[in-house]
């Protein structure tokens, strides 16, 4: 099919994304739960890929409706390739948007060629939230995180108004830095950022359910396609979750790159294209 945007049906209302570049077909999925598509800021690193990304539900574009879980998620992942008529793609996700990205190859191993996870979910226990969660607040200060609390409780008490979506985005604000390798020098939040407050909550809920069921790893065992992680050195997430999840798999590798953290591209332009490439050559292209 040809590039530009698009949309897609599915249960609800529709999907808004867009299709660029020339290749063999990407599908990205990007992190949160619950954030609008931000993966437009690494896209000049998927050059030689015809790259299919998309804004997943809860957030506008996209429909607002849910059920937020993982298992919609996923489906509405296959619409995607579905009404692309792409039977098979590399899947790259980024944060949840990989641990998405491996419950597809868990589900329809069939549709997912490869995949490539930045900084990642976790596959294993609690997908190493718990220590990602304290990193942060731990890099944020009590000062911070004092604020923070206080524009939840406004987002929590006034849920669909004005004030709490301005609420969530002052918060997110306040945390952005916590994400980077170098707090004082990380970049602006992306202006056009958007929250869906309730698939963040509903999806992360689901999350919690999938890891505690803890069927995961032994799905991911039976994936022969090739894996590749890549990890920030300095992320708020322990290079721990990049090496037990690489270990459910039978041919994944963990690059590690240095001094950069949890968007790994800001840190060390290229590294996404280079994981890509790695991709290419695993697969023959």
């Amino acid at each position: 099919m040809s590039s530009g945007n698009f949309t897609v049906g599915v249960a609800g209302g529709q999907l808004a994304g867009i299709r660029s570049g020339a290749g063999a077909p990407l599908l990205v999925l990007h992190g949160g739960p619950g954030l609008s598509d931000y993966t437009g800021v690494f896209a000049p690193e998927l050059a030689g890929w015809s790259s299919i990304r998309y804004t997943q539900r809860g957030v506008s574009p996209s429909t607002a409706a849910g059920p937020f879980t993982v298992q919609r998620h996923v489906a509405d992942a296959i619409a995607v390739l579905d009404h692309h008529e792409v039977g098979s793609a590399v899947v790259l996700g980024h944060s949840w948007g990989g641990y998405l990205a491996m419950h597809l190859a868990a589900t329809a191993p069939d549709r997912v060629a490869g995949l490539v996870l930045i900084d990642t979910l976790g596959a294993v226990d609690d997908g190493g939230f718990a220590p990602f969660a304290a990193e942060l607040a731990a890099r944020a200060g009590p000062d911070v995180m004092a604020e923070v609390a206080a524009l939840d409780a406004i987002a929590e008490g006034s849920p669909g108004t004005p004030e709490a979506a301005e609420a969530e985005l002052r918060s997110l604000r306040l945390m952005w830095p916590a994400y980077f390798a170098d707090p004082p020098a990380a970049p602006r939040m992306p202006a056009d950022l958007g929250i869906g407050r309730d698939c963040h909550a509903g999806t992360s809920e689901s999350i919690a359910a999938e890891q505690a069921v803890g069927r995961l790893p032994g799905q991911l065992s039976g994936y022969r396609g090739p894996v590749e992680l890549v990890a920030g050195a300095d992320s708020p997430f322990p290079l721990a979750t990049a090496r037990s999840t690489a270990a459910v798999f039978v041919d994944a590798q963990v690059t590690v790159v240095d001094e950069a953290g949890h968007f790994p591209w800001h840190e060390c332009p290229g590294c996404v294209a280079a994981a890509l490439d790695r991709m290419a050559a695993a697969l023959g292209d």
